[in-house]
């Protein structure tokens, strides 16, 4: 017979920034912060992992010295209630990386590869939250059942705090906005 699962004090009360900002990096990993409540993401699969890498690393080469494009930390959207999303791919200052937290004026592009399980929050929510949040651009990854990314680029509107749609790209990135970059998604 097996042990019940009970899911840990923790995350069935709200948590605050000051809280949050005593874990330890090892407690943080994993996990979004909405609304003061702890969202548990599950482990990425390789190809999402790929895919983002693919394109930070893409992103990074393009951006000069200004901009630095990494994976996998958080973006402190508001404090109260706190609110930190972990985008795949964030390009942030250059100035800003021993800035913690990475707040949203430090940051010009989100990127969201989605997986399934990620549709509605990446498409709908995400997107909502960064556009309030301000930050500059948003690029969603759609894995498509082709096998052949899709790439859905977005900016934001700053008079309505709405991304309006940019360009599409089918396997191959050729973007203007930020900055030219190109990056091969098809080669995986």
């Amino acid at each position: 017979m097996g042990a019940e699962m009970v899911p840990p004090e923790w995350m069935h009360e709200q948590v605050t920034a000051e809280q949050y900002d005593s874990w330890s990096e090892e407690q943080c990993s994993g996990i979004e912060i909405v609304d003061g409540m702890v969202v548990v993401s599950p482990s990425a699969s390789k190809r999402h992992n790929r895919l983002a890498r693919i394109l930070a690393n893409a992103l990074d080469a393009a951006a000069g010295p200004e901009w630095n494009a990494d994976t996998d930390f958080d973006v402190r959207l508001q404090d109260v209630p706190l609110s930190n999303r972990r985008p795949d791919v964030t390009v942030y200052r250059a100035d800003a990386i021993d800035i913690t937290p990475t707040r949203p004026e430090h940051v010009l592009l989100v990127v969201e590869v989605v997986s399934p399980g990620s549709e509605t929050t990446d498409r709908v929510v995400k997107v909502d939250q960064y556009a309030r949040a301000g930050i500059p651009f948003y690029w969603r990854v759609e894995q498509a059942a082709t096998g052949v990314p899709l790439v859905y680029t977005y900016v934001l509107d700053p008079a309505t705090s709405v991304y309006r749609d940019a360009d599409v790209f089918t396997g191959v990135v050729k973007a203007v906005a930020p900055f030219a970059v190109e990056a091969d998604l098809g080669a995986l």
